[in-house]
């Protein structure tokens, strides 16, 4: 698969087949995506995977502590900003409206909403969860650096048939997911992962989120 392939086919799958996948996959995944860019070569990422008997047994924990406190533990950083300009905050509401739209939930069905929500917390099914960590001494150009070694996780994902879903929700349990895969206070959870084959005849992976034009964004000189 060529990278404009894998890019044009990536997408936030949010509905997975129970088909395993194989540590040598997960383990090439990770092999592949260590050559991502990294300022100073400080390689920041730390990151933990669940898979099988703990990944259950994570979700299960999960299910428990989400049901006697839905909000969860509160964020360590703003996942959106605050007081979201435009052209930003039509984006977001669009592509939620767009994602609920494909599952046929309204607006006002505000169940129906919040169980979609806490499927984030069940990885959407998916057999592999990931975890990512950042040194808390750290700053804004090494989080750069997680976020290019996650795409390069998405793309070279697609190269082997497997989809993937970026879970910044994650981030309002840190304390639960902390604990569970032992992570050192002196890290800090940056996201979750879901990895596994997408289920095709799920609507909500029909969604297809809309981009900006070029125009919109891009200014180019000297051409």
């Amino acid at each position: 698969m060529k990278v404009s392939e894998a890019l044009a086919t990536r997408i936030s799958c949010r509905a997975f087949l129970d088909t395993p996948v194989s540590e040598e996959k997960v383990r090439a995944l990770l092999e592949a995506a260590k050559r991502s860019a990294s300022g100073g070569n400080l390689q920041p990422w730390h990151v933990y995977v669940l898979a099988g008997e703990p990944l259950r047994e994570f979700v299960a924990l999960m299910e428990k502590r989400w049901q006697a406190n839905p909000a969860g533990e509160g964020s360590e950083y703003d996942i959106y900003p605050k007081n979201l300009g435009e052209p930003y905050r039509t984006r977001r509401f669009e592509c939620g409206e767009d994602l609920y739209g494909t599952m046929g939930i309204p607006r006002e069905d505000k169940r129906a909403r919040v169980m979609q929500v806490m499927r984030n917390f069940r990885f959407f099914d998916a057999p592999v969860g990931l975890f990512f960590a950042i040194d808390r001494q750290m700053g804004i150009d090494q989080w750069m650096d997680i976020g290019i070694f996650q795409q390069s996780i998405m793309l070279a994902a697609r190269e082997l048939g497997l989809h993937t879903c970026p879970q910044e929700a994650w981030a309002i349990w840190h304390k639960t997911v902390a604990e569970f895969v032992g992570m050192p206070p002196e890290l800090m959870l940056c996201c979750g992962m879901a990895l596994g084959y997408m289920d095709e005849s799920a609507p909500v992976n029909r969604l297809r989120t809309r981009r900006a034009e070029l125009d919109e964004f891009a200014t180019l000189r000297g051409f």
